[in-house]
């Protein structure tokens, strides 16, 4: 599985976001650092401004293969090869929904322009992925026309893009499996989250023979967003146990700092990254944790470069107790403890949160007194 991240071109298109230069780079040299293997680094036929960026990042001599994103025109194509790419992604509508009432065009249109674009694209010594917008609501039997096509003429792989996130993991793996069938090319997949499945359709896709997931970090993009950089990686290094090379003890320390540099919350509840992913609360849970943590957690968080947390809270028990006051060295009789234990329970549930450490010490001070 290669990861062709995003962020800097889906993901930036998520309402409201904008990175500055300064933002993209670092976020390149960090996906870079974690061992991403592309980045898909922007549109330079978006003007002056983008084409510079896409220069800049460039101009960063990454490890990861860096992609320039082009309409199915030849002007596009001319902005990214002037931009110094290598490497570009070109694409075309798929679905009739769009070729008719999008663009206004026919199949036969689509077929005719991505052949003449390719045949101007393959003369530059370009690594070159075709996708097919919304392909999992076209017709099959255009898609296998339409992947013949961009085969013979010169594409390295094709893009099968659920644009509105409507398929399900099994429908994924049927529809990749299908295209796996009819090509040798590298089949890249590129997921929405409208109905929560981008993560679990990726990798679906993978195992239907796909070599390429799209992903952004924290999930960043359009509407829902796309498949999340973290969850991929951790997810196939721990619910399929594929060995990898991803350094991720910084992908937490990547989300926070695109958090900040788009505006958006790393909600505490976030799958793989949130604090909460490490966070203990309840009686039985932390009890199964303090004995060993692999009673309630995935995987270990050190390998996120994360920590892990016992709090108290309404749901917490004895143990919790202990385990926060023989941490300062503190301890209690039995009959004490319970004591203690509803007074906490209490002011927990008045402030409707779970108590700082020192707020439990505070408790412990009235009754050792």
């Amino acid at each position: 599985m290669i990861i062709d991240d995003t962020t800097l071109r889906d993901g930036e298109q998520t309402p409201g976001v904008s990175f500055t230069k300064k933002e993209k780079l670092t976020i390149a040299k960090q996906l870079d650092a974690i061992g991403v293997q592309e980045i898909e680094a922007g549109i330079p036929v978006m003007g002056v401004a983008e084409s510079k960026m896409f220069e800049a990042i460039m101009g960063l001599e990454l490890d990861a293969r860096i992609i320039a994103w082009n309409r199915a025109l030849v002007g596009d194509v001319q902005a990214s090869v002037a931009a110094g790419a290598n490497a570009i992604e070109i694409s075309l509508p798929m679905s009739d929904v769009q070729i008719n009432t999008k663009l206004g065009k026919s199949r036969e249109w689509i077929l005719d322009q991505v052949k003449s674009v390719l045949d101007y694209a393959s003369k530059h010594d370009l690594y070159i992925s075709v996708g097919g917008e919304d392909a999992s609501r076209a017709d099959f039997d255009f898609m296998s026309e339409y992947i013949q096509t961009i085969e013979a003429h010169g594409a390295d792989r094709f893009r099968f893009c659920d644009t509105i996130g409507i398929l399900d993991p099994f429908q994924t793996y049927e529809l990749t499996k299908k295209i796996r069938e009819i090509t040798d090319m590298d089949i890249e997949v590129h997921t929405h989250n409208d109905f929560g499945m981008a993560t679990a359709n990726a990798l679906a896709a993978v195992k239907g023979g796909a070599t390429h997931v799209n992903t952004t970090v924290m999930g960043l993009g359009e509407r829902a967003g796309n498949a999340p950089l973290e969850e991929i990686i951790m997810a196939s290094r721990h619910v399929y146990g594929v060995a990898d090379e991803y350094d991720t003890k910084n992908m937490r320390s990547l989300s926070e700092y695109v958090a900040v540099a788009s505006g958006r919350l790393l909600e505490p509840q976030k799958p793989v990254i949130g604090e909460f992913m490490f966070t203990h609360e309840s009686g039985i849970h932390t009890d199964g944790v303090l004995k060993n943590p692999k009673n309630y957690e995935a995987f270990d968080p050190a390998e996120l470069n994360m920590e892990r947390h016992i709090v108290f809270g309404n749901q917490s028990g004895l143990a919790v107790l202990k385990h926060i006051l023989e941490k300062e060295g503190l301890f209690l009789e039995d009959y004490e403890l319970s004591g203690l234990l509803q007074r906490a329970k209490k002011l927990s549930r008045k402030n409707k949160a779970v108590l700082k450490q020192s707020e439990v010490i505070k408790l412990y001070m009235n009754i050792a007194q």
